[in-house]
């Protein structure tokens, strides 16, 4: 009798919902790509629109280190990891500045203990399924060595996703890809990575809606029980729309196409991320503006079904602000960052 018990409790126990570690209640971290140059800064603040400089918007490690194939660390997204007792975060390996060209070949994973140092590892997709975990999986290239764009990492803690070994846990890292001779067009895929922010498995299609897709950013909300996804649409009415669904992997629907971030009118925009303001339910939405001179990083808001946007804002206080990132900060760990921008 109480092994069937036992039996129908695990039958009907609810999957936990797949979602970054939120931590801090004394202000926020904005992480992002500079403009003035392709490396990752950081930006801090009590209120979330106001913010201050770290270390006067320069880089907070040394782009060419951690950047192995092109020297450029672009579209930085942060969060905590999966135990809440570090940070991981992913970068677009790409220097426009050296190569001339919108390409690149693969993207940065990083890993730390107190946002200030890292360690990393270079994924170069050129060099094909070797650089995976399982290299003997089905691939989605026939050949690697002509892929074009790997764009606009992001990371989503999965504790459901299940290895090959048994183990439970892994990081989504989900991104675009462009192999020209194979694809019509850039269109999202995933990857895992294993909790030791080393191992990556090899990329699979997260949707294809038949036209070019980037700039993905995925949030799972308590209010109505679905994942919902900021992203970059191309085709069609171009701009930023939200689609949502019911699983993290599957399941994606069309865009909303009658609730987008239509502030700009016929102006570009991309680099979405969203976020909550501590205490508050609802939403904010921060994206560039990307094709006014000069660019515009604007803050909007939106209900807590990340619905009805509204009110766009400029950023206030950051030097050269683009595509980035938000995270919750403690006081220890707001202050501990103010403490090494002083530093010399």
């Amino acid at each position: 009798m109480r092994k069937l018990l036992l039996s129908a409790l695990l039958a009907t126990a609810v999957v936990a919902p797949a979602q970054n570690v939120q931590k801090g209640d004394y202000g926020y971290l904005y992480c992002h790509m500079s403009d003035k140059g392709e490396w990752t800064a950081y930006a801090v603040s009590r209120d979330g629109y106001h913010y201050e400089d770290i270390r006067g918007g320069n880089p907070i490690f040394d782009p060419a280190e951690h950047a192995r194939i092109e020297g450029g660390t672009r579209d930085a997204f942060i969060t905590r990891s999966w135990d809440g007792k570090g940070y991981v975060m992913v970068t677009t390996d790409m220097c426009v500045a050296k190569s001339h060209v919108w390409n690149n070949y693969g993207i940065d994973i990083l890993k730390s203990d107190d946002l200030i140092h890292w360690t990393s590892v270079t994924f170069d997709y050129r060099k094909g399924t070797g650089i995976f975990s399982n290299p003997e999986a089905e691939s989605v290239y026939k050949d690697w060595s002509t892929i074009n764009r790997v764009w606009a990492p992001q990371i989503f803690w999965d504790p459901n996703y299940v290895w090959e070994n048994g183990d439970k846990g892994g990081y989504m890292i989900y991104y675009s890809m462009l192999n020209r001779p194979e694809e019509a067009y850039d269109r999202m895929y995933y990857s895992y990575a294993d909790k030791s922010f080393t191992r990556m498995t090899q990329p699979r299609l997260l949707f294809d809606w038949g036209y070019a897709t980037i700039d993905a950013d995925i949030n799972y909300l308590p209010s109505d029980g679905l994942y919902h996804m900021l992203i970059k649409k191309e085709g069609g009415h171009p701009g930023i729309y939200t689609a949502t669904s019911k699983h993290l992997t599957s399941g994606w629907g069309k865009p909303v196409e009658d609730d987008y971030v239509s502030f700009e009118g016929n102006k570009k925009c991309e680099g979405s991320s969203a976020f909550q303001l501590i205490g508050d339910d609802t939403w904010r939405v921060a994206y560039i503006e990307y094709s006014s001179n000069p660019k515009h990083y604007r803050i909007c808001k939106a209900d807590k079904y990340l619905r009805n946007f509204s009110d766009p804002v400029d950023i206030q206080g950051v030097t050269g602000p683009q595509h980035g990132s938000f995270m919750r900060l403690t006081k220890k760990e707001y202050k501990r960052l103010l403490k090494w921008s002083k530093e010399k």
